[in-house]
């Protein structure tokens, strides 16, 4: 075991010996170079398992001197009767999506602040769409993350060909790497 000036050990095994110019590079690198990431986005639906992947998060953007953007994606009402709507008027269709976009800000506002008590510095957002994976997409994109953190909740078979699985389609179509607990 070598210990470098940066505090890091490695161990190089006596079978990877093609492989020292890599271990002795990372030997080389300043704390500085070490940070893997400088802003994660942490996508939220306020699940007890959700909390488990916003608090990970939290402890991975602490360790990496990462910012956090905490995101939670508030579904617009169904407009129809094949989209799962009842039929409202306007104002009860406003005061319903102003409801969940209110309730989403109190999810994300409570991250933040879990988040600022840690040391991390943090954002809370709530979007408005339908899709959420291109939701989550876009808003990482948007805000230049280089992690998008989320959680799975594991469904299998038919529950997940019927309810689909946005960690699924998050990890399919983003760029962007993606943390998926569990």
């Amino acid at each position: 075991m070598v210990e470098n000036q940066t505090g890091i050990v490695s161990k190089i095994p006596d079978n990877y010996q093609n492989q020292v110019s890599v271990w002795h590079y990372a030997d080389t690198l300043t704390t500085e170079e070490l940070i893997m990431y400088e802003k994660i986005l942490v996508a939220t639906d306020g699940s007890t398992l959700s909390k488990k992947a916003v608090s990970s998060a939290i402890s991975l953007a602490a360790l990496s001197g990462a910012a956090l953007v905490a995101l939670k994606v508030v579904p617009r009402y169904p407009q129809s009767y094949f989209e799962g709507g009842l039929a409202l008027q306007a104002a009860e269709v406003g005061r319903i999506e102003k409801q969940w976009s209110e309730e989403g800000q109190a999810v994300v506002d409570a991250i933040k602040k879990e988040a600022e008590a840690q040391g991390v510095k943090a954002r809370a957002l709530t979007i408005k769409s339908d899709v959420v994976s291109d939701a989550i997409i876009n808003t990482a994109r948007k805000h230049k993350c280089d992690l998008i953190v989320m959680a799975s909740h594991g469904r299998k078979g038919v529950k997940r060909l019927l309810l689909g699985s946005e960690t699924q389609q998050v990890l399919t179509h983003s760029h962007i790497p993606v943390l998926v607990l569990r």
